[in-house]
C-alpha cells in the first residue's frame, strides 16, 4: 500500500484506478492519490507534501 501525501490515506498501488485513485510521477517518483482533489492539491505545490514531516 502507498500513502496518498496530501491526506496520509492508504491507496492500493495495484488497484489505484478501480479505487477512484489518481496518480502522478514527480521526477521520477510515482505517488498516489485517494481522488482528484489530492492530486490537484499536489500538482499546485509539490514540495509542500514531499517535504512535509512524517506525522507518527
Amino acid at each position: 500500500m502507498a500513502k496518498d501525501p496530501v491526506c496520509g490515506r492508504e491507496v492500493d498501488e495495484k488497484n489505484w484506478l478501480a479505487q477512484g485513485g489518481e496518480k502522478v510521477v514527480h521526477e521520477g517518483e510515482t505517488y498516489y492519490f485517494c481522488g482528484l482533489m489530492c492530486k490537484q492539491k499536489f500538482v499546485i505545490n509539490p514540495a509542500k507534501y514531499i517535504n512535509a514531516p512524517k506525522a507518527e
